[in-house]
């Protein structure tokens, strides 16, 4: 039950909250206010051009969210106006919606934002086909809707400006509740009882959530000139605390050991079952600091884990005279590294207490390097031009878009001729994704989400005729749900998104059982429209796309291993191209978990070499792990002999090399030339080396053993490839 009312109060601090409940009171407000002055009608209208813009307030630096809102605003006025004139004649509308739906939906070259401006464009534009307007009100209701998108943009950055951190502190809160269930997954690897494949499913679908909330965090930290420039104690609180987060995820990713090996020795003694809960009591405290940021309160620090980690060493160290059990420097490692994980995770409470100090005149110097790590927005006509070919997975979104507008144009115009025939064309619009898997996805929570949400809106209408004001209550309580879970969970926002608009209907004098029989037909068929189109218009089937997402993590992985050789060989990288090398791993391995699960929800027909591809995923897991704990156990200096780990590490590099060739033989695969070792003192003799010297230089071997276990699944996947090619090509038969 405490857990039950925690969840609560996070949702209700989240940013997800927040966001429903603005976009509610912009949506909702222009229409109360017509209301009360008796013209319901031109408050609908400009409650439509709010919803078109809120559709573009996406996460994100707030000058980027004005940017596109104010974008969304424009795009949505022309759009509403061009479809007010183009709806008198039915050839004229099809032109329009041919010509839009292609040219908003490549908007996603630009980015996610861009796409959403696309998407706002498309939606009025499907909303007012069906409008009856004389041509003398179609600029008037454009004005109107420019009006209500407006007011939208003007709600949403008061607010930002009264609350300048609260998108920051969101943001960070979020990012740090996704490390923490990180954590839990990793304290589920020290437990006997899970499989260890599915441990690594759930690390890996977690880690794509973690690097989603990461980049979402760095965008608005690095790009706030308030956050990132000026010296208040908020602001450099924020900063610190993400950077550290960032530190505390790699010291938390580096933590890997064989744990089928450690399961197998210490698994009978119970220990692993105490580190465990060590690890999920660490996870409960980065909750804490999560909930604690996102509600703007302060935080003392709710675990102690002295005492444990006390027991925990005294059971090593009587583990380490039981002959049965043998060497436990493994578990010292494990206990060594949970405490500096404990030690990180205090550092970051005392933000919560003391201003941190960040000398002024760095801040510039701190601004510059900040900026490295995130992605400028170009747009360019070039950027456009260049997608213009079927190559571009841009380029074949938009062309089913536009072929699934016409045709559900006309299945709406020829069989679905009622009050809201639109919902078929919008539905086919807003379901197909660039993806299969996620246009399937949707398609299959779009259907359940209105069955349920409509039966609960006819419960609402039948049980509560006569009660008004009962039914607006419950119609802001579903409005407000569904916008907080629009980006949180869709078939959540679906269920309560269906019983608002029945409501709303049954307010305008409409039969809600016809509106929701509609509603439900014009759904399926839009459904049907959505993924007839995405398996059979020039379909993007993520097996397609594996080997450039392998590709991209082999180079990361490469560029990270280089700057640990420059370690290795005395000529050390910088911090920040260090950090910016860890990044890149992150990234690009949670790209390619992400298209890996994409890949299992499509066709069974159109999956490839799932196992293959699964323990590719795995082992460069595995391989950046590794990598991130050399490069710690580096921090403090560079022991004299582990020059002699260069050679193993160049081979590692060889073998990452040697494999993303073959992904991609055409593409020059450059990698900078590992270091000489700097001339210095002859290295130790292998009998004065310490169990630590040996462990180190263990690890860089196991470096180069787990490159060449990749440079094989490798090529166990182009073997596989090749062999559905030959099956699929007749032999030639000598004449």
């Amino acid at each position: 039950m405490a857990t039950f009312f925690r969840n609560l109060q996070y949702f209700f601090a989240s940013q997800d909250f927040s966001d429903g409940l603005r976009t509610t009171v912009g949506i909702l407000t222009p229409a109360l206010v017509c209301s009360l002055l008796g013209n319901l009608e031109m408050g609908m209208t400009l409650s439509l051009g709010a919803v078109g813009v809120s559709v573009t307030d996406t996460p994100g630096p707030v000058k980027h969210k004005r940017n596109g809102m104010l974008y969304g605003a424009l795009f949505i006025f022309v759009t509403t106006l061009l479809t007010g004139f183009a709806r008198l004649h039915p050839v004229a509308l099809g032109v329009e919606i041919t010509v839009l739906s292609f040219f908003f939906s490549m908007l996603l070259v630009y980015g996610a934002r861009a796409g959403a401006v696309g998407t706002a464009a498309l939606l009025l534009m499907i909303l007012q086909m069906d409008k009856p307007l004389a041509p003398a009100q179609v600029l008037p209701n454009a004005l109107l809707v420019l009006a209500g998108g407006l007011w939208y943009m003007a709600l949403a950055l008061a607010f930002f400006r009264v609350l300048p951190y609260r998108a920051a502190q969101q943001a960070l809160g979020e990012n740090i509740h996704a490390v923490a269930d990180f954590l839990r997954i990793k304290a589920e690897f020290y437990r006997t009882t899970t499989n260890l494949d599915d441990d690594y499913r759930r690390l890996v679908a977690q880690q794509v959530t973690v690097s989603e909330k990461q980049d979402a965090t760095r965008e608005i930290m690095f790009k706030t000139r308030r956050l990132v420039q000026e010296s208040t104690r908020t602001s450099r609180r924020l900063v610190l605390t993400f950077v550290d987060m960032v530190d505390l995820y790699d010291h938390i990713t580096a933590t890997y050991f064989d744990n089928a090996a450690i399961r197998e020795k210490f698994g009978p003694t119970g220990i692993l079952e105490e580190i465990a809960v060590v690890i999920e009591r660490l996870a409960d405290e980065l909750d804490a600091i999560s909930f604690a940021i996102q509600t703007n309160r302060t935080h003392r620090g709710t675990t102690d884990l002295t005492a444990q980690l006390e027991q925990l060493k005294t059971r090593i160290d009587a583990l380490a005279v039981d002959e049965q059990v043998g060497n436990t420097l493994v578990l010292k490692k494990v206990l060594v590294s949970l405490r500096n994980l404990t030690q990180r995770v205090k550092d970051i409470v005392k933000y919560f207490h003391a201003d941190a100090t960040i000398p002024r005149v760095a801040q510039a110097a701190n601004a510059r390097e900040y900026a490295r790590f995130v992605s400028p927005l170009r747009f360019s006509w070039e950027a456009l031009r260049d997608n213009l070919t079927l190559s571009s997975s841009h380029f074949r979104h938009a062309a089913r878009v536009m072929l699934a507008c016409v045709f559900g144009l006309l299945v709406s115009k020829l069989f679905f001729t009622g009050h809201h025939s639109y919902w078929v064309l919008m539905t086919s619009t807003l379901m197909l994704k660039p993806s299969f898997s996620l246009t399937k996805q949707r398609n299959y929570q779009r259907i359940l989400g209105t069955v349920v949400g409509g039966a609960i809106g006819i419960a609402v209408l039948l049980l509560l005729p006569t009660h008004p004001r009962v039914q607006f209550g419950l119609l802001v309580v579903f409005m407000l749900t569904a916008y907080s879970f629009q980006r949180r969970n869709y078939v959540v926002m679906v269920i309560f998104l269906t019983p608002y608009l029945l409501i709303l209907f049954s307010f305008l004098g409409l039969a809600y059982f016809n509106v929701i029989e509609e509603r439900v037909t014009d759904t399926a068929v839009g459904c049907a429209i959505a993924l007839a189109a995405s398996y059979l218009l020039f379909p993007n089937w993520e097996s397609q796309q594996l080997r450039t997402y392998m590709r991209a993590v082999l180079q990361a992985n490469m560029i990270y291993l280089q700057q640990i050789a420059q370690r290795l060989s005395g000529q050390p990288p910088s911090l920040t191209d260090y950090k910016l090398a860890r990044k890149d791993v992150y990234i690009s391995s949670a790209n390619l978990g992400a298209a890996f699960q994409r890949m299992l929800s499509e066709p069974k027909s159109k999956q490839r070499h799932n196992s293959d591809v699964h323990r590719f995923v795995v082992l460069n897991h595995i391989l950046s792990s590794n990598m991130a704990t050399v490069a710690a156990s580096l921090e403090n200096g560079v022991p004299q002999h582990a020059r002699d780990g260069l050679r193993p590490v160049k081979q590692a590099l060889s073998a990452l090399q040697r494999s993303a060739q073959q992904l991609e033989p055409a593409a020059s695969v450059a990698v900078a030339p590992t270091p000489a070792a700097a001339p210095g003192p002859v290295a130790l003799a292998p009998a004065t080396l310490t169990a630590d010297d040996r462990l180190l230089l263990d690890q860089l071997e196991f470096l180069q053993k787990v490159s060449s276990d990749i440079g094989r699944t490798t090529e166990q996947v182009l073997a596989e490839e090749e062999g559905n090619v030959s099956k699929k090509t007749p032999a030639m038969v000598g004449s």
